[in-house]
Protein backbone atom coordinates (compact mmCIF):
# COMPACT_ATOMS: atom_id res chain seq x y z
CA UNK A 1 0.00 0.00 0.00
CA UNK A 2 1.40 3.59 -0.87
CA UNK A 3 1.35 5.78 2.01
CA UNK A 4 -1.26 8.66 3.25
CA UNK A 5 0.48 12.01 3.48
CA UNK A 6 -0.23 13.94 6.41
CA UNK A 7 0.32 17.22 6.78
CA UNK A 8 0.00 19.23 9.92
CA UNK A 9 0.29 23.09 10.95
CA UNK A 10 0.87 23.09 14.87
CA UNK A 11 4.10 24.88 16.27
CA UNK A 12 2.72 23.40 19.52
CA UNK A 13 4.38 19.68 19.35
CA UNK A 14 2.10 18.34 21.74
CA UNK A 15 -0.71 19.88 20.43
CA UNK A 16 0.84 18.40 16.98
CA UNK A 17 1.55 15.17 18.34
CA UNK A 18 -2.11 14.70 19.84
CA UNK A 19 -3.65 15.48 16.68
CA UNK A 20 -1.27 13.07 14.39
CA UNK A 21 -2.11 10.30 17.08
CA UNK A 22 -6.15 11.33 16.59
CA UNK A 23 -6.14 10.69 12.70
CA UNK A 24 -3.95 7.02 12.75
CA UNK A 25 -6.69 6.34 15.36
CA UNK A 26 -10.18 7.50 13.80
CA UNK A 27 -8.62 7.12 10.54
CA UNK A 28 -7.59 3.37 11.26
CA UNK A 29 -4.25 3.82 10.20
CA UNK A 30 -0.79 2.41 11.41
CA UNK A 31 1.94 5.01 11.64
CA UNK A 32 3.54 2.50 9.36
CA UNK A 33 0.87 3.55 6.88
CA UNK A 34 1.14 7.05 6.72
CA UNK A 35 4.29 9.85 5.59
CA UNK A 36 3.81 12.89 8.47
CA UNK A 37 5.30 16.13 7.79
CA UNK A 38 5.44 19.17 9.92
CA UNK A 39 4.66 21.88 7.32
CA UNK A 40 5.55 24.53 9.51
CA UNK A 41 8.62 22.70 10.75
CA UNK A 42 10.14 21.48 7.40
CA UNK A 43 9.98 21.70 3.29
CA UNK A 44 7.56 19.59 1.37
CA UNK A 45 8.21 21.25 -2.10
CA UNK A 46 8.78 19.30 -4.98
CA UNK A 47 6.31 16.06 -3.39
CA UNK A 48 5.33 13.71 -6.08
CA UNK A 49 1.71 12.83 -4.85
CA UNK A 50 1.25 10.04 -6.76
CA UNK A 51 3.66 8.13 -4.49
CA UNK A 52 0.33 8.43 -1.97
CA UNK A 53 -2.80 6.87 -1.62
CA UNK A 54 -4.20 10.24 -0.34
CA UNK A 55 -3.45 13.47 1.08
CA UNK A 56 -5.09 14.40 4.74
CA UNK A 57 -4.13 17.86 6.23
CA UNK A 58 -5.19 19.01 9.62
CA UNK A 59 -6.05 22.17 11.14
CA UNK A 60 -4.52 24.74 13.12
CA UNK A 61 -4.08 28.23 14.68
CA UNK A 62 -2.60 29.78 11.02
CA UNK A 63 -5.07 31.85 8.83
CA UNK A 64 -5.69 31.23 5.23
CA UNK A 65 -7.29 34.99 5.67
CA UNK A 66 -4.50 36.92 7.15
CA UNK A 67 -3.09 39.58 5.36
CA UNK A 68 0.66 38.29 3.82
CA UNK A 69 2.38 41.03 6.07
CA UNK A 70 1.11 39.33 9.00
CA UNK A 71 2.23 35.92 8.28
CA UNK A 72 5.17 34.21 9.76
CA UNK A 73 7.86 33.15 7.19
CA UNK A 74 6.95 30.02 7.50
CA UNK A 75 3.27 29.99 6.77
CA UNK A 76 4.22 32.02 3.78
CA UNK A 77 6.93 29.07 2.74
CA UNK A 78 4.35 26.25 3.09
CA UNK A 79 1.36 28.14 1.83
CA UNK A 80 3.48 28.62 -1.23
CA UNK A 81 4.39 24.34 -1.07
CA UNK A 82 0.60 23.83 -0.27
CA UNK A 83 -0.41 25.61 -3.85
CA UNK A 84 2.01 23.33 -5.88
CA UNK A 85 0.28 20.37 -3.98
CA UNK A 86 -2.90 21.38 -4.59
CA UNK A 87 -1.94 22.06 -8.53
CA UNK A 88 -1.13 18.16 -8.62
CA UNK A 89 -4.26 17.11 -6.71
CA UNK A 90 -6.92 19.27 -8.72
CA UNK A 91 -5.21 18.10 -12.43
CA UNK A 92 -5.02 14.84 -11.09
CA UNK A 93 -8.46 14.17 -9.16
CA UNK A 94 -6.08 13.20 -6.31
CA UNK A 95 -7.85 12.06 -2.93
CA UNK A 96 -7.62 14.37 -0.83
CA UNK A 97 -9.39 15.12 3.14
CA UNK A 98 -9.13 18.73 4.27
CA UNK A 99 -10.08 20.09 7.97
CA UNK A 100 -10.56 23.37 8.97
CA UNK A 101 -7.35 24.82 7.63
CA UNK A 102 -7.15 21.95 5.24
CA UNK A 103 -10.17 23.15 3.98
CA UNK A 104 -10.07 27.10 3.93
CA UNK A 105 -6.31 26.72 2.48
CA UNK A 106 -8.37 24.65 -0.65
CA UNK A 107 -10.32 26.85 -0.91
CA UNK A 108 -8.31 30.47 -1.47
CA UNK A 109 -6.43 28.07 -3.78
CA UNK A 110 -9.67 27.46 -6.01
CA UNK A 111 -11.12 31.15 -5.85
CA UNK A 112 -13.36 30.82 -3.06
CA UNK A 113 -13.43 33.61 -0.27
CA UNK A 114 -12.10 32.79 2.94
CA UNK A 115 -12.39 35.28 5.76
CA UNK A 116 -13.95 36.19 9.06
CA UNK A 117 -16.37 38.88 7.57
CA UNK A 118 -19.13 35.70 8.51
CA UNK A 119 -19.63 32.57 9.79
CA UNK A 120 -16.65 32.04 12.13
CA UNK A 121 -17.94 29.52 15.45
CA UNK A 122 -16.77 29.60 18.87
CA UNK A 123 -15.27 26.53 19.91
CA UNK A 124 -17.65 23.26 20.85
CA UNK A 125 -20.21 21.82 18.91
CA UNK A 126 -22.49 22.09 15.62
CA UNK A 127 -24.94 20.16 14.07
CA UNK A 128 -24.05 19.54 10.54
CA UNK A 129 -26.98 18.51 7.99
CA UNK A 130 -26.16 16.86 4.90
CA UNK A 131 -27.65 18.20 1.85
CA UNK A 132 -29.40 15.55 -1.35
CA UNK A 133 -25.74 16.05 -3.17
CA UNK A 134 -24.19 14.48 0.41
CA UNK A 135 -26.55 12.17 1.49
CA UNK A 136 -25.67 10.78 -2.35
CA UNK A 137 -22.25 11.28 -2.28
CA UNK A 138 -20.06 7.87 -2.69
CA UNK A 139 -17.79 8.89 0.76
CA UNK A 140 -21.51 9.99 2.82
CA UNK A 141 -24.00 7.81 1.50
CA UNK A 142 -25.82 5.90 4.55
CA UNK A 143 -24.62 8.15 7.20
CA UNK A 144 -26.67 9.92 9.43
CA UNK A 145 -28.60 13.02 7.74
CA UNK A 146 -28.03 15.37 10.81
CA UNK A 147 -24.53 14.67 13.03
CA UNK A 148 -22.38 16.52 15.66
CA UNK A 149 -19.29 17.69 15.07
CA UNK A 150 -16.60 19.20 17.10
CA UNK A 151 -15.62 23.17 15.51
CA UNK A 152 -14.13 26.22 16.73
CA UNK A 153 -12.40 28.49 14.33
CA UNK A 154 -12.06 32.28 13.16
CA UNK A 155 -12.43 32.30 9.71
CA UNK A 156 -14.50 30.67 7.52
CA UNK A 157 -15.58 29.95 3.58
CA UNK A 158 -18.03 32.55 2.60
CA UNK A 159 -18.91 30.52 -1.26
CA UNK A 160 -17.94 27.66 -3.09
CA UNK A 161 -16.11 27.63 -5.92
CA UNK A 162 -18.60 27.10 -9.09
CA UNK A 163 -16.60 23.61 -9.48
CA UNK A 164 -17.35 23.00 -6.20
CA UNK A 165 -20.26 20.43 -4.75
CA UNK A 166 -21.44 21.29 -0.95
CA UNK A 167 -22.43 18.42 0.71
CA UNK A 168 -23.61 19.47 3.98
CA UNK A 169 -24.01 22.92 6.42
CA UNK A 170 -24.77 24.19 9.45
CA UNK A 171 -27.07 27.04 10.63
CA UNK A 172 -24.00 28.48 12.08
CA UNK A 173 -21.41 28.35 8.59
CA UNK A 174 -22.84 27.48 5.67
CA UNK A 175 -19.92 25.68 4.50
CA UNK A 176 -19.53 22.72 6.23
CA UNK A 177 -18.81 19.61 3.82
CA UNK A 178 -17.44 19.96 0.07
CA UNK A 179 -16.10 17.91 -2.52
CA UNK A 180 -14.09 18.85 -5.85
CA UNK A 181 -14.01 16.48 -8.86
CA UNK A 182 -14.52 13.03 -7.96
CA UNK A 183 -11.87 12.55 -4.80
CA UNK A 184 -10.95 15.55 -3.24
CA UNK A 185 -12.89 16.31 0.11
CA UNK A 186 -12.59 19.17 2.72
CA UNK A 187 -14.72 19.75 6.29
CA UNK A 188 -14.99 23.03 7.90
CA UNK A 189 -15.01 20.90 11.32
CA UNK A 190 -12.50 18.83 13.35
CA UNK A 191 -13.36 15.18 11.76
CA UNK A 192 -10.53 13.69 13.97
CA UNK A 193 -11.44 15.02 17.17
CA UNK A 194 -13.45 13.44 20.24
CA UNK A 195 -14.15 15.18 23.70
CA UNK A 196 -10.65 14.10 25.42
CA UNK A 197 -9.19 15.95 22.45
CA UNK A 198 -11.46 19.00 22.52
CA UNK A 199 -10.33 19.70 26.35
CA UNK A 200 -6.61 19.62 25.50
CA UNK A 201 -6.79 22.14 22.68
CA UNK A 202 -9.04 24.13 24.31
CA UNK A 203 -5.82 24.12 27.29
CA UNK A 204 -3.13 24.43 24.63
CA UNK A 205 -4.90 27.61 22.82
CA UNK A 206 -5.96 29.20 25.65
CA UNK A 207 -4.38 32.62 24.69
CA UNK A 208 -5.16 32.58 21.10
CA UNK A 209 -8.05 34.63 20.89
CA UNK A 210 -10.63 31.94 19.94
CA UNK A 211 -11.98 32.62 23.23
CA UNK A 212 -11.47 34.63 26.60
CA UNK A 213 -8.84 32.85 28.78
CA UNK A 214 -11.27 32.35 31.90
CA UNK A 215 -13.85 30.42 29.67
CA UNK A 216 -11.36 27.64 29.08
CA UNK A 217 -12.97 25.67 32.37
CA UNK A 218 -16.65 26.40 31.17
CA UNK A 219 -16.41 25.34 27.77
CA UNK A 220 -14.34 21.62 28.81
CA UNK A 221 -17.23 21.31 30.73
CA UNK A 222 -19.67 22.09 28.45
CA UNK A 223 -18.27 19.74 25.78
CA UNK A 224 -16.97 16.68 28.25
CA UNK A 225 -19.92 14.62 27.48
CA UNK A 226 -20.49 15.01 23.70
CA UNK A 227 -19.87 12.13 21.27
CA UNK A 228 -18.92 12.86 17.53
CA UNK A 229 -18.46 10.03 15.66
CA UNK A 230 -20.19 10.69 12.21
CA UNK A 231 -16.77 12.95 11.76
CA UNK A 232 -14.70 10.29 12.29
CA UNK A 233 -16.29 7.47 10.31
CA UNK A 234 -16.12 9.89 7.30
CA UNK A 235 -12.08 9.70 8.03
CA UNK A 236 -11.82 6.07 8.55
CA UNK A 237 -14.26 5.96 5.20
CA UNK A 238 -11.79 7.97 3.53
CA UNK A 239 -8.69 5.79 4.39
CA UNK A 240 -10.44 2.77 3.66
CA UNK A 241 -11.65 3.99 0.10
CA UNK A 242 -7.96 5.08 -1.17
CA UNK A 243 -5.79 2.50 0.66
Amino acid sequence: MKPFLILQLREMDKAADREFEAFLRYGGLAESEVHRIRMEKESFANLDLSNYSGVIVGGGPSNVSDHETEKPEYQQRFEKELNALYEQIFQNDIPYMGSCYGLGSMMKYKGGVVSREKYSEPVGTVEVLLNEAGKEDDLLRGLPEKFMAFCGHKEACQMVPGEGVLLGSSETCPVQVVRFGQNIYAVQFHCELDAEGLAERIRYYKHHGYFKPDEADILIDRTKDKVAEVPHLILKRFVERYR
